[in-house]
């Protein structure tokens, strides 16, 4: 396992002091926890912009979500994401 060491503002660190408390978790543990929960949002909120921009299908943007085709579709649908793009859909109305 590696070692990050990391200078923070005085304003983060309390933050980080009354997660400790809160959660009763040790610091090591809680910086690890916070660190997974911000990395496993960022995976997420990438896959959405980059199936929403059509750079990746949606089986592909589950794995680089880390999840479910299921769940991320529930993401797709939580974030309003269009799934079809305004091109196809332009098209598709022009047709009508």
């Amino acid at each position: 396992m590696g070692t990050i060491s990391t200078r923070v503002p005085d304003d983060l660190e309390a933050e980080l002091e009354a997660y400790l408390e809160s959660e009763r978790l040790d610091r090591s543990t809680a910086v690890r926890k916070l660190l997974a929960e911000g990395l496993e949002a960022w995976r997420r909120e990438r896959a959405l912009e980059q199936f929403a921009d059509g750079d990746l299908s949606l089986s592909k943007a589950a794995e680089l979500a880390d999840c479910s085709v299921w769940e991320f579709t529930r993401l797709i649908e939580e974030s309003d994401t269009a799934w079809v793009s305004s091109d196809h859909l332009e098209a598709d109305l022009e047709e009508l």
